[in-house]
C-alpha cells in the first residue's frame, strides 16, 4: 500500500509538471514569440482553457500527500514555508494576469500584465526546479524530524543547506529551459502563422541547451546523491522510465525538424515524464533525505499514516477518474488551432 501511494504521488506530480509545464513555458516565452496584441491573445487562447484545470493536479497531489504521508507533509510544508508562500503568489499573479489583461483596451495596462505573466511563469519554472533539487540533495532535517530552510546559507550541499545553492540553482535553470522548450512545442502545435514560426525557432535553440544542461545535472546528481543511480540499477521500472525520457528527447528533436508538431510535443511530454518518474524510482523510499545524517531521512515508511492510506483509497478512486476525464474532455473539445477573438 505504501509503495502504491508513493507511486501515485509521483505520477500525479509528473502529470502536473507535464500539463502546467507547457503553460509556464508558453507564459515565459509569449513576449518573445508574439508581437503585438493580437498575437499575444493567440498565445493566451492556446493556454487559456487549460491553465486552471492543470493546477487541479497540484492541489490533488498536496491532498494525497496530506492523508497518505502526513509526516512528510508536516516536515515539508513547515520547513519550506517561505518558498510555498512564493509559489502561492506566483500562481495567483499568473492567473490574475491572464484574466485581467484584456479587461481594458489600454496598451500600458496590457503590457504590464503581459510582463507579469512572463515573469511569474519563468519564476515558477525556476521554483519547481529548485524544489526538485532540494528533494534530490536533501534538507537539513535533524533528530526532531523537522527543519527550517533559509533561502540560502553558504551555497554548499551538505550540512545546514538553504533552499538555494549551486545544485538547486542548476536544477532551477534546467527546469526553466526544459519547460520553455516544452511550451514552445505546445505553441507550435496549437498556433499557426508567425506565432508558430517563432515558437519553432525558440524550440530549435532551447532543446540543444536542455540536452546539454541535462547531462550536467546528471553528473552533478552523481556527485551529490550517487545512491539514486545505484537504486535504479536494481529497479527495471526505473530504467524503463530512463528509456522513455531518452526516446522522448530524441522524438522532440526528430519530429520538430519534420514539422510534426503534435508528435514533437508528445515527445517533449515523454521526456519530462520519464525524467521525473525515473527520479522518483531512484529516490524511493526516501521522500525528504537529510543532509545532516541519513538516519534522519523522512521515508515513505516513516511518514505514512495507516488510517489515511486505507480511507483515502476510496476517495482517490473516485477523484482521479474525474480529473483524467476532465483533462481529456478539454483537450478533445478544444482541439485545433487557437484563434484570438476579434474584441
Amino acid at each position: 500500500m505504501i509503495t502504491f501511494w508513493y507511486g501515485a504521488i509521483a505520477a500525479m506530480l509528473t502529470v502536473y509538471v507535464v500539463l502546467d509545464g507547457f503553460d509556464f513555458g508558453a507564459g515565459a516565452l509569449h513576449l518573445f514569440v508574439a508581437r503585438g496584441d493580437r498575437e499575444r491573445r493567440e498565445v493566451l487562447a492556446a493556454i487559456g482553457p487549460h491553465w486552471d484545470g492543470n493546477e487541479v493536479w497540484l492541489i490533488a497531489s498536496g491532498a494525497v500527500l496530506f492523508f497518505a504521508f502526513p509526516g512528510a507533509y508536516a516536515a515539508g510544508f513547515s520547513g519550506f514555508y517561505l518558498p510555498f508562500m512564493l509559489v502561492l503568489w506566483l500562481l495567483a499573479l499568473r492567473g490574475i494576469s491572464i484574466e485581467l489583461r484584456s479587461h481594458l483596451e489600454d496598451r500600458l495596462w496590457r503590457d504590464f500584465w503581459d510582463a507579469v505573466l512572463c515573469l511569474a511563469s519563468a519564476l515558477m519554472a525556476v521554483v519547481l526546479g529548485a524544489a526538485l533539487g532540494n528533494v534530490l540533495r536533501g534538507v537539513p532535517i535533524d533528530g526532531s524530524g523537522a527543519f527550517m530552510a533559509p533561502w540560502f546559507t553558504n551555497f554548499r550541499v551538505r550540512g545546514q543547506a538553504g533552499v538555494l545553492d549551486w545544485y538547486t540553482i542548476l536544477f532551477g535553470v534546467f527546469t526553466l529551459l526544459a519547460l520553455c522548450a516544452h511550451g514552445a512545442l505546445f505553441l507550435a502545435w496549437r498556433n499557426e502563422g508567425a506565432v508558430r514560426d517563432r515558437a519553432l525557432r525558440a524550440a530549435r535553440v532551447l532543446w540543444p541547451l536542455v540536452a546539454a544542461l541535462g547531462a550536467v545535472c546528471i553528473a552533478a546528481t552523481y556527485l551529490v546523491r550517487p545512491g539514486i543511480y545505484r537504486a535504479l540499477l536494481g529497479r527495471p521500472l526505473g530504467w524503463l522510465m530512463v528509456v522513455a525520457a531518452s526516446l522522448g528527447l530524441v522524438a522532440a528533436f526528430w519530429f520538430r525538424v519534420r514539422g510534426r508538431d503534435l508528435a514533437a510535443f508528445l515527445g517533449s511530454s515523454a521526456f519530462l515524464a520519464g525524467t521525473l518518474l525515473a527520479t522518483a524510482a531512484g529516490l524511493f523510499p526516501a521522500m525528504l533525505p537529510s543532509t545532516i545524517d541519513p538516519a534522519f531521512d523522512v521515508t515513505a515508511w516513516s511518514a505514512a499514516g495507516e488510517h489515511g492510506l486505507r480511507v483515502g483509497l476510496a476517495w482517490w478512486c473516485l477523484g482521479i477518474p474525474l480529473a483524467v476525464s476532465y483533462t481529456m474532455y478539454i483537450f478533445r473539445t478544444l482541439r485545433g488551432k487557437a484563434q484570438a477573438d476579434s474584441h
